[in-house]
């Protein structure tokens, strides 16, 4: 296997880490979150250190994805390529916040004054981190992808397409006009959501599509195929 195609089916892998460690740490420090006297059972500390332990996957797979792909991002520009492992980083340091807030959670006494302030904490990394700055992630990664043609274009134009929505209903939460969990907000978050998921699948199981560099180029009688347009 050539070393695009390592990079974009390492890309693939990672996302869907990230797909797969989120849902979970969600489920399980929502309820914790919610009730921060909870803390006093066991059972509410050992699903608030798993949602952690889960979420710094998550970090680490966010960087992962933005190096695996920044060789193949920067045959569009060293521009895109250093901008998106720069926000990607960002969007993991974060998450790492929200980790620092929860795990901390755990250490201040029940019922303490320190409860709610360190929940907020958590609430805004949260909002400006997988929130918002996946919007940029796909502002700066679908029209480089789509400029390669590197994968089916309908993906890099779902993530122009959400990119948009998702900023929106962020900086309207962000500004008090929308609570940060509501049908509406997740309704905006679900076509970054698809870019992601459909990206990662696409990546690990067909790679990416790249045309040869001059130094690469075959023959003037060999073809170079496409990706048809989905």
């Amino acid at each position: 296997m050539d070393r695009p195609q390592t990079h974009a089916r390492l890309a693939g892998g990672l996302y869907l880490v990230t797909v797969i460690t989120s849902i979970p740490a969600l489920a399980l420090k929502d309820p914790v979150l919610g009730d921060p006297t909870s803390l006093a059972t066991a059972g509410a500390i050992t699903d608030l250190r798993w949602a952690a332990l889960l979420e710094v996957v998550l970090a680490l797979a966010c960087i992962g994805t933005a190096v695996a792909l920044y060789p193949i991002v920067a045959r569009a520009g060293q521009a895109p390529a250093i901008g998106f492992v720069a926000a990607r980083t960002l969007e993991a340091g974060l998450v790492m916040t929200g980790v620092i807030a929860m795990l901390s959670l755990i250490e201040v006494p029940v019922g303490s004054a320190a409860a709610p302030t360190l929940v907020a904490i958590h609430d805004w990394a949260f909002l400006i981190g997988p929130g918002l700055v996946p919007a940029v992630n796909a502002l700066l990664l679908a029209p480089a992808l789509l400029r390669l043609r590197a994968v089916p274009r309908v993906l890099p134009i779902i993530g122009l397409i959400g990119a948009p929505l998702l900023l929106i209903s962020a900086l309207a939460t962000l500004m008090g006009a929308m609570p940060q969990v509501s049908l509406l907000a997740g309704a905006a978050a679900l076509p970054i959501a698809a870019w992601e998921i459909g990206l990662g699948i696409w990546l690990l199981i067909k790679g990416v599509h790249l045309a040869p560099r001059p130094a690469e180029a075959p023959p003037a009688d060999t073809p170079i195929g496409a990706y048809p347009a989905v």
